[in-house]
């Protein structure tokens, strides 16, 4: 079989570099300018942490980041167990009655604006007289994440042969103790890896939250928004870097987690 080789030509390496420099640009550029010594954005004063020893004395900055922390942690956490529920139930329940109206229900959060989501969350918990702040944010962001679990979780079930739990109902165990024996360690990193990119979808949502939370409950997306508003300060260049530094590190977490997910069912796959 005759093999296809590329050729890296001076056209392509020129395409890559303008790529990634429209893509990742604007990010070095700012996490360069979060080491500014100068209280100006725009003009360099030498290196210094300054900002970054600036939050840490910030109270409201420091609370509103613990707020996204919680909410993100929480939020994943029941994402993460709903949504791998859904997902037993789109991998297993083939023929079950009303399959296509649950998972296009259960899916529909992934192709609907944010703001149709947020102002139909809002209009519940007014009905409902709910108090808006932290319980009513994870809820929001539950609703939010739980399909992007269930899309993870299902590829992996869905990839994974089922006489293996057959061969150990075969032995004696019932099909609980068989999924918990056999096929939940198979899934466990793609869980891992949905309950990451579930925090990351936490942390980085504003729109959403904007709509869910109430006064005293501000997430430090939010926080940065309207503190953005009033002008761009070199301290919310510390706090973006240290985001994004937090979210690389998930990303990278999740892609492994993935990875050793796809190794285990390929081994687990019938030959």
């Amino acid at each position: 079989m005759a093999h296809t080789v590329t050729r890296i030509t001076r056209f392509n390496m020129t395409s890559l570099a303008l790529g990634f420099a429209f893509l990742y640009l604007p990010i070095v550029i700012l996490v360069i300018y979060s080491f500014n010594a100068s209280r100006l954005v725009t003009v360099w004063g030498g290196w210094s942490l300054r900002w970054y020893h600036e939050f840490f004395n910030d109270r409201a900055m420091l609370e509103a980041a613990w707020m996204s922390v919680s909410v993100g942690a929480v939020s994943a956490t029941l994402a993460t167990l709903l949504g791998t529920l859904a997902a037993l139930g789109l991998a297993r329940g083939e023929r079950f009655r009303g399959r296509a109206l649950f998972s296009g229900m259960l899916y529909s959060p992934l192709v609907m604006p944010e703001v149709i989501s947020g102002l139909s969350l809002l209009l519940l918990f007014v009905a409902l007289n709910a108090e808006r702040g932290f319980w009513t944010v994870t809820i929001a962001h539950t609703t939010l994440t739980m399909c992007f679990v269930t899309v993870i979780v299902q590829s992996r079930l869905t990839s994974l042969d089922r006489s293996l739990e057959e061969a150990a109902m075969d032995l004696g165990c019932d099909p609980v103790r068989a999924f918990l024996l056999v096929t939940l360690p198979l899934i466990v990193p793609a869980i891992v890896a949905g309950w990451m990119l579930a925090v990351t979808l936490s942390l980085d949502d504003v729109v959403i939250a904007s709509f869910t939370t109430g006064p005293g409950s501000a997430t430090l997306p939010i926080r940065i928004y309207s503190e953005v508003r009033l002008g761009v300060k070199p301290e919310i260049n510390a706090i973006c870097t240290l985001v994004i530094a937090l979210i690389a590190v998930i990303i990278v977490a999740a892609s492994f987690a993935s990875k050793l997910s796809s190794s285990r069912g390929e081994s687990a796959a019938p030959l």
